[in-house]
């Protein structure tokens, strides 16, 4: 007998699938049920479903230029999407991410992963092939912008535009904090706390926090970049209106009410890098990262302390820096070369 959905009195697609066949939901299911579509919509951190949501539209528009479907997607094409991307250069994480994306957008519309449906691994070898071929190439790692290097930086937004103070203030916290990029972006203004030595900052979400337990830093008003003096003078600009920590401003220079975006503080950093004579390639927005740690390890802080801003997970990361840091003290041919 045919299962139409008539034999179980039930339908059989969504949450739809809880109520009677032909009959309202009652009010407390109902309820119930927006809670249970709210909660799932939190298992993803808000950055991760931005992230998401704009890869799924680069596959969308791929597929849609060479008429093949992108929902559902078959193994070979996503495989093949892969391909493009590498070849294009994307770094073997961000292809990793599409893939994660893509499969995402087919659960959400109920359907299975084209992973899930890959019974010749096609997807799993391209994938494999082209980590493989990435571990092989020589990779250009960003480099740490140190505290003298910003100094300059901070020093070239000059001025008393809104842009100009946002920018300085971003540059200092970013590194003072030694904040991803998306973390920068997603700071609000209740996250901060000014207190007599600096600021408490809360990061609310982070890489290493997806489930958004918070984790609270501590940062000095600084006697050199000065974190907290700049974020003052921002403040007083910004005003105190709940909302993003730091504004968005328009072509004209004109400050908005919504949030920057993370390739905005990349630009921001290259930008300012360029004028002080650095290679922009070779800079990216975690270079204030990399630099809060590179600096950290020169100046002998301990691994704790470094974690407590850093919030790495992994101490290995950290003692990278510190060996960076000491390569040529103590050299074994100090004495003799």
């Amino acid at each position: 007998m045919a299962d139409d959905g008539h034999s179980t009195g039930l339908r059989r697609e969504g949450d739809d699938a809880l109520a009677p066949l032909g009959q309202a939901l009652p009010p407390q299911l109902a309820a119930e049920i927006a809670a249970a579509r709210s909660y799932r919509a939190r298992s993803k951190a808000a950055n991760t479903v931005r992230a998401y949501d704009s890869d799924w539209r680069q596959f969308e528009s791929w597929c849609w230029q060479r008429s093949l479907d992108p929902l559902p997607a078959m193994p070979e094409v996503v495989a093949t999407y892969l391909a493009s991307l590498a070849q294009a250069g994307r770094a073997d994480s961000t292809i990793g991410r599409h893939l994660a994306a893509i499969a995402w957008h087919h659960r959400q519309a109920g359907e299975a992963a084209p992973q899930h449906r890959d019974l010749r691994d096609v997807i799993a070898d391209t994938l494999a092939g082209i980590r493989r071929e990435q571990r092989a190439r020589p990779t250009r790692k960003k480099s740490a912008i140190l505290a003298g290097d910003l100094a300059r930086m901070i020093a070239a937004a000059e001025g008393q535009s809104p842009r100009a103070i946002r920018d300085r203030a971003v540059m200092a916290l970013g590194l003072a904090a030694a904040l991803r990029r998306s973390e920068l972006v997603a700071l609000q203004l209740a996250d901060l706390e000014l207190v007599r030595e600096g600021l408490k900052l809360t990061i609310r979400h982070s890489k290493t926090d997806q489930e958004g337990e918070g984790q609270v830093i501590a940062v000095p008003s600084g006697r050199v970049l000065k974190p907290g003096p700049r974020l003052n003078e921002w403040l007083s600009v910004r005003g105190g209106e709940a909302g993003p920590l730091f504004y968005r401003t328009d072509a004209q220079g004109i400050m908005t009410k919504e949030a920057m975006s993370d390739r905005s503080v990349a630009r921001l950093i290259q930008r300012y890098a360029e004028k002080v004579g650095l290679d922009p390639a070779a800079i990216g927005a975690h270079s204030l990262r990399s630099g809060f740690l590179t600096e950290a390890a020169k100046a002998g802080a301990s691994l704790p302390k470094m974690q407590e801003v850093s919030r790495q997970k992994k101490v290995e990361v950290l003692l990278g820096y510190v060996r960076d840091a000491a390569l040529f003290e103590n050299h074994a041919g100090q004495s003799f070369l």
